[in-house]
């Protein structure tokens, strides 16, 4: 029944005009979509889900639970789990999220490695590889009707930000009409330029001030985006419907796009609650979106790491103060998706709380949420200031570097574990000792598989007083020997029957093997060189100024559209792997073109870091050649001898980056 559900080379509509290799994936993969026969019904996985969650997934981290991998150059070899071999064959790339062997040819990302090796298909890899990361697989059966009640829904998220964009542009000018709200925020130390930069504003005291702002402000997109309220106490129409926000200082919440989402307000003085937020809406969830993202994109580049703090004003003061990583959750307490969400930005996070018993425990909340994503390549850390500082007051009174010091002596997520399992625990008594094994097996068990996990498992073990091997037998597991023990249980590797053939899993049998990866060329131009780097390296395009994005936007076909496209999956989802992005690039019109760069890069090469710079340098050049031909044409010798100017520059810098 299910293999009949998957597409043959031959069945109309494959990967036509793709590399061999990616034809054989998209028999795995197609659409990001496995439709699947299920109790006679006719299921699917959205594409979207599973490109988040190729995003999500490191396959190093997922091979080698079952290959022991050694650093290569810029990728892992190791002996191929598909086939007998004595010497490695077998590549994992951490940039492309691909593997390859090039002794039996099989290759694919992460769900394809699960397909392979275990012997499921593929809806079963996807909530597998989904099961580890926490994620719920959203299977859906969608009739016409229900498509287009998405495509509503679709259009109304993109009309709510447009009203609150609106609101949140009328509070700004409310601002700089308002010498009190002005007045509070020089109290509060912020300059100019740092309200501009975070968009703040003012909401007035009126109860229908957005009744100036809005035509129509019985409008039910009010209610929906959250900034006006319905009550039923009124006893006209009029005083049922009021503003939300009123003599509050507004903050603006952005998603990664830069849209208006949703606000957070504070009162100027010492009213109950301090802070309101939006409530949730189509277009805003507090358990999913962070304060002061958007706008610390830049400084997340720059520092190398996250600061996670607890309130807006911190978020604002400390990029006023040099730390523009700094962002906040928005009245909740951390969740995994906050946590995954940085992650598609930095592998280091540091969380900043109060060093009071409050503190404490929205710290042991974020331990909770960050321990299933703290892989071994990730570092998270979490500094506890004195009760009477938040970051804001303690970077005014000890200085910038005293805070600079402070976060690099955060506590290690490893340590701040086993303080936290220790709270209350006698370490002098066998009970003591006893309820602290008990307490850490809880947070222990949230960790993925890898060496940090084996490294604190001694350090619990020590600080109980016995052996590793008895600590995992009080607690009734062996994870490397029982996912080796599952794995056997499902499809014994190579297991030879009376015939002495050797087995092989159903899911191999049902799917052909990709062919042999045909041999790589270099690229043709400097513009599918970069378009190489960028679609393999996950940070290279945010690396880049907003100049040269502009610069390869605008190249001609097939390049121009394939960057343009590129920028927007950033805006979407941050840094991406080739693996998640080849996911999203099904049904581009340039997709098969993008697919052969890409295979055409050699497994072992990897960019230097100038050879982007030297690339877009040169396309500089070309860029202001053709701007040149088309003033000449046109006869605009103005325009001619301004760039003429431009390109001499340009030669110029070469030259001087020559000399140096």
């Amino acid at each position: 029944m299910i293999a009949s559900a998957f597409p043959t080379a031959n069945s109309g509509r494959s990967g036509a005009g793709l590399h061999p290799l990616e034809e054989a994936l998209f028999l795995i993969s197609a659409n990001g979509v496995r439709r699947l026969i299920r109790d006679n019904r006719r299921v699917s996985i959205p594409r979207q889900f599973v490109q988040e969650l190729l995003a999500r997934a490191d396959i190093v981290e997922l091979v080698g639970r079952y290959v022991q991998l050694k650093k290569t150059g810029a990728n892992f070899s190791g002996l191929c789990p598909f086939h007998s071999e004595k010497s490695p064959s077998f590549t994992v790339s951490p940039s492309k999220q691909f593997y390859h062997c090039f002794g039996c040819g099989k290759s694919g990302d992460a769900i394809r490695f699960l397909m392979e090796h275990t012997g499921t298909d593929f809806a079963d890899a996807v909530h597998d590889l989904a099961q580890q990361y926490g994620l719920q697989v959203p299977e859906e059966q969608r009739s016409p009707l229900e498509r287009e009640h998405q495509a509503q829904e679709s259009r109304k998220r993109a009309t709510l930000t447009d009203v609150l964009a609106r609101a949140a542009e009328a509070w700004r000018k409310q601002l700089k009409a308002s010498p009190h709200a002005i007045g509070y925020l020089k109290q509060r130390g912020l300059s100019g330029q740092a309200v501009h930069d975070f968009g703040l504003g003012y909401a007035p005291e009126g109860w229908h001030s957005l009744a100036s702002v809005f035509a129509d402000y019985a409008d039910p997109l009010l209610v929906d985006s959250g900034l006006v309220i319905v009550s039923e106490d009124g006893k006209d129409r009029e005083q049922r419907r009021y503003d939300r926000f009123r003599d509050r200082i507004m903050f603006p919440i952005r998603s990664v796009k830069g849209d208006v989402i949703g606000f957070g307000g504070r009162v100027l003085g010492d009213e109950k609650p301090k802070y309101l937020n939006s409530p949730e809406t189509p277009v805003f969830h507090k358990g999913r979106e962070l304060y002061g993202l958007f706008e610390a994109r830049a400084g997340l580049r720059e520092h190398g790491y996250a600061l996670v703090t607890e309130g807006y004003m911190d978020v604002v003061a400390l990029a006023q103060l040099g730390f523009a990583n700094a962002v906040a959750t928005l009245g909740t307490a951390c969740t995994p998706e906050h946590v995954q969400k940085l992650f598609r930005f930095t592998d280091q996070v540091v969380f900043s709380f109060d060093g009071d018993a409050a503190g404490r425990r929205a710290a042991r909340k974020a331990l909770q949420a960050a321990l299933p994503l703290a892989t071994d390549v990730r570092s998270i850390k979490f500094l506890f200031l004195p009760p009477e500082h938040d970051p804001d007051s303690f970077i005014r009174t000890e200085g910038s570097d005293a805070f600079a010091d402070a976060v690099k002596a955060a506590v290690p997520l490893s340590r701040f574990l086993l303080d936290a399992a220790g709270q209350e625990c006698d370490p002098t008594s066998a009970e003591g000792r006893a309820r602290f094994a008990a307490n850490a097996r809880a947070l222990w068990q949230l960790l993925p598989v890898g060496a940090l996990a084996a490294q604190l498992l001694g350090e619990i073990a020590a600080k109980v007083q016995i052996g590793t091997h008895e600590l995992e037998q009080l607690w009734g597991l062996n994870r490397s020997a029982a996912a080796h023990r599952d794995d056997e249980k499902k499809w014994p590797r190579h297991r030879e029957g009376a015939s002495g053939a050797k087995h092989t899993p159903p899911a191999q049998q049902r799917i052909a093997s990709p062919p042999a990866i045909h041999p790589r060329t270099s690229p043709t131009s400097r513009a599918s060189r970069a378009l190489q780097i960028l679609l393999t390296d996950p940070g290279a395009w945010e690396r880049l100024s907003e100049a040269n994005h502009a610069l390869l936007c605008d190249l001609p076909p097939p390049y121009g559209p394939l960057f343009t496209w590129l920028a927007g999956q950033s805006l979407d989802h941050g840094p991406q792997p080739w693996s998640a992005l080849r996911q999203g690039l099904h049904g581009h019109e340039h997709e098969a073109f993008a697919v052969e760069q890409v295979m055409r890069v050699p497994p072992d090469i990897a960019a230097e870091p100038a050879e982007l710079e030297d690339i877009l340098r040169g396309e500089q050049r070309e860029h202001l050649k053709r701007r040149m031909d088309k003033a000449l044409a046109a006869g605009d010798m103005p325009q001619y001898q301004v760039l003429l100017g431009e390109l001499s520059n340009v030669y110029s810098d070469d030259r001087d980056r020559r000399l140096r």
